[in-house]
Protein backbone atom coordinates (compact mmCIF):
# COMPACT_ATOMS: atom_id res chain seq x y z
CA UNK A 1 0.00 0.00 0.00
CA UNK A 2 1.35 3.24 -0.69
CA UNK A 3 1.33 5.41 1.85
CA UNK A 4 0.24 9.05 1.21
CA UNK A 5 2.99 11.84 1.63
CA UNK A 6 2.73 15.34 3.92
CA UNK A 7 1.41 17.50 1.38
CA UNK A 8 -1.72 15.02 0.52
CA UNK A 9 -2.33 14.53 3.90
CA UNK A 10 -2.35 18.18 5.43
CA UNK A 11 -4.18 19.75 2.54
CA UNK A 12 -7.06 17.45 2.44
CA UNK A 13 -7.19 18.13 6.24
CA UNK A 14 -7.13 22.07 5.28
CA UNK A 15 -10.31 21.23 3.51
CA UNK A 16 -11.67 19.16 6.27
CA UNK A 17 -11.81 21.65 8.25
CA UNK A 18 -13.07 24.09 5.88
CA UNK A 19 -16.26 22.26 6.40
CA UNK A 20 -16.55 23.31 10.16
CA UNK A 21 -16.64 27.18 9.05
CA UNK A 22 -19.77 28.99 10.08
CA UNK A 23 -19.46 31.32 7.42
CA UNK A 24 -22.42 31.76 4.54
CA UNK A 25 -19.91 32.92 2.34
CA UNK A 26 -17.01 31.06 1.94
CA UNK A 27 -15.81 28.39 3.60
CA UNK A 28 -12.07 27.93 4.56
CA UNK A 29 -9.08 25.81 6.19
CA UNK A 30 -5.77 26.18 7.14
CA UNK A 31 -3.22 23.81 8.49
CA UNK A 32 0.65 25.20 10.27
CA UNK A 33 3.00 22.22 9.92
CA UNK A 34 6.56 21.70 10.69
CA UNK A 35 8.70 19.10 10.28
CA UNK A 36 6.06 16.56 8.79
CA UNK A 37 4.21 17.53 12.21
CA UNK A 38 1.26 19.68 12.82
CA UNK A 39 1.66 22.51 14.98
CA UNK A 40 -2.00 24.34 14.48
CA UNK A 41 -4.80 23.98 12.24
CA UNK A 42 -7.64 27.07 11.69
CA UNK A 43 -11.14 28.09 9.45
CA UNK A 44 -12.77 31.11 8.69
CA UNK A 45 -15.00 32.35 10.74
CA UNK A 46 -16.06 34.60 13.85
CA UNK A 47 -13.75 34.39 17.33
CA UNK A 48 -14.41 32.03 19.43
CA UNK A 49 -16.83 33.00 21.84
CA UNK A 50 -19.00 36.01 19.10
CA UNK A 51 -21.67 34.74 16.88
CA UNK A 52 -21.82 31.64 14.57
CA UNK A 53 -22.54 33.61 11.26
CA UNK A 54 -24.63 30.87 9.57
CA UNK A 55 -27.29 30.42 12.70
CA UNK A 56 -26.92 34.18 13.80
CA UNK A 57 -27.49 35.72 10.67
CA UNK A 58 -28.54 32.28 8.16
CA UNK A 59 -29.57 34.39 5.63
CA UNK A 60 -27.24 37.45 5.06
CA UNK A 61 -24.27 36.49 6.81
CA UNK A 62 -22.43 38.95 9.46
CA UNK A 63 -22.41 43.19 8.11
CA UNK A 64 -20.08 43.82 6.38
CA UNK A 65 -17.22 46.67 6.87
CA UNK A 66 -16.55 49.75 4.47
CA UNK A 67 -14.84 46.87 2.00
CA UNK A 68 -17.53 44.61 1.81
CA UNK A 69 -15.55 42.09 4.37
CA UNK A 70 -16.81 40.51 7.01
CA UNK A 71 -17.18 42.55 9.61
CA UNK A 72 -16.05 39.56 12.30
CA UNK A 73 -14.85 37.05 10.63
CA UNK A 74 -11.22 35.63 10.89
CA UNK A 75 -9.75 34.23 8.00
CA UNK A 76 -8.28 30.38 8.58
CA UNK A 77 -4.47 31.49 8.31
CA UNK A 78 -5.04 34.16 11.07
CA UNK A 79 -6.67 31.30 13.67
CA UNK A 80 -4.53 29.30 12.70
CA UNK A 81 -1.04 31.59 13.23
CA UNK A 82 -2.70 32.77 16.35
CA UNK A 83 -4.30 29.71 17.85
CA UNK A 84 -0.19 28.95 17.64
CA UNK A 85 0.69 31.58 19.03
CA UNK A 86 -1.61 32.10 21.88
CA UNK A 87 -0.29 28.35 22.99
CA UNK A 88 3.39 29.16 22.73
CA UNK A 89 4.15 27.15 19.46
CA UNK A 90 6.57 29.10 16.79
CA UNK A 91 5.41 28.98 13.38
CA UNK A 92 8.62 30.43 12.54
CA UNK A 93 9.97 28.21 9.09
CA UNK A 94 6.72 26.42 9.17
CA UNK A 95 4.30 25.52 6.02
CA UNK A 96 1.09 26.55 5.64
CA UNK A 97 -1.55 24.88 3.69
CA UNK A 98 -4.75 26.25 2.96
CA UNK A 99 -7.82 25.87 0.80
CA UNK A 100 -7.81 29.33 -0.61
CA UNK A 101 -4.56 31.83 -1.22
CA UNK A 102 -4.23 34.01 0.98
CA UNK A 103 -5.31 37.91 0.92
CA UNK A 104 -2.55 40.66 0.88
CA UNK A 105 -3.32 41.20 5.15
CA UNK A 106 -2.59 37.77 6.06
CA UNK A 107 0.31 37.18 3.56
CA UNK A 108 1.83 40.25 5.51
CA UNK A 109 0.98 38.48 8.77
CA UNK A 110 2.41 35.38 7.08
CA UNK A 111 5.50 37.04 6.18
CA UNK A 112 6.07 38.67 9.94
CA UNK A 113 5.17 35.57 11.60
CA UNK A 114 8.51 33.81 9.74
CA UNK A 115 5.86 31.33 7.97
CA UNK A 116 8.48 30.01 5.41
CA UNK A 117 5.84 27.85 2.67
CA UNK A 118 2.69 28.48 1.82
CA UNK A 119 0.71 25.60 -0.34
CA UNK A 120 -2.95 26.64 -1.75
CA UNK A 121 -5.17 24.84 -3.45
CA UNK A 122 -7.59 27.66 -5.17
CA UNK A 123 -7.03 31.23 -6.14
CA UNK A 124 -7.98 33.76 -3.79
CA UNK A 125 -7.93 36.43 -7.06
CA UNK A 126 -10.40 33.94 -8.92
CA UNK A 127 -12.34 33.99 -5.63
CA UNK A 128 -12.83 37.70 -5.64
CA UNK A 129 -13.21 38.68 -9.34
CA UNK A 130 -10.21 40.38 -9.55
CA UNK A 131 -6.40 40.42 -11.78
CA UNK A 132 -3.97 39.06 -9.35
CA UNK A 133 -3.68 37.42 -6.30
CA UNK A 134 -1.68 40.04 -4.15
CA UNK A 135 -1.18 37.96 -1.57
CA UNK A 136 0.70 35.40 -3.50
CA UNK A 137 2.87 38.24 -4.96
CA UNK A 138 3.64 39.44 -1.53
CA UNK A 139 4.87 36.31 -0.30
CA UNK A 140 7.01 35.74 -3.27
CA UNK A 141 8.59 39.52 -3.54
CA UNK A 142 9.69 38.70 0.25
CA UNK A 143 11.17 35.09 -0.53
CA UNK A 144 8.46 32.86 1.12
CA UNK A 145 7.97 30.01 -1.11
CA UNK A 146 4.67 29.51 -2.68
CA UNK A 147 3.52 26.67 -4.34
CA UNK A 148 -0.06 25.59 -5.85
CA UNK A 149 -1.61 22.23 -5.23
CA UNK A 150 -2.34 20.43 -8.52
CA UNK A 151 -3.73 17.51 -7.19
CA UNK A 152 -7.32 16.33 -7.53
CA UNK A 153 -9.28 16.05 -3.81
CA UNK A 154 -12.63 14.80 -3.25
CA UNK A 155 -14.29 17.85 -1.70
CA UNK A 156 -17.29 19.66 -1.18
CA UNK A 157 -19.24 22.11 -4.10
CA UNK A 158 -19.50 24.45 -0.74
CA UNK A 159 -15.35 24.76 -0.82
CA UNK A 160 -14.91 25.76 -4.75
Amino acid sequence: MAKPDFDDIFMELAVSLAQRSHCIKKHVGAVLSKDTRIISIGYNGPPSGTHNCDEEFPEEGCSRDSKGSCSLALHAEQNAILYAVKNKASVDGSTLYVTLAPCLPCARIIYSMGISKVVYLYSYADYKGIGIDEGLAFLEKFGVKVEHYQKVLQISDSLV
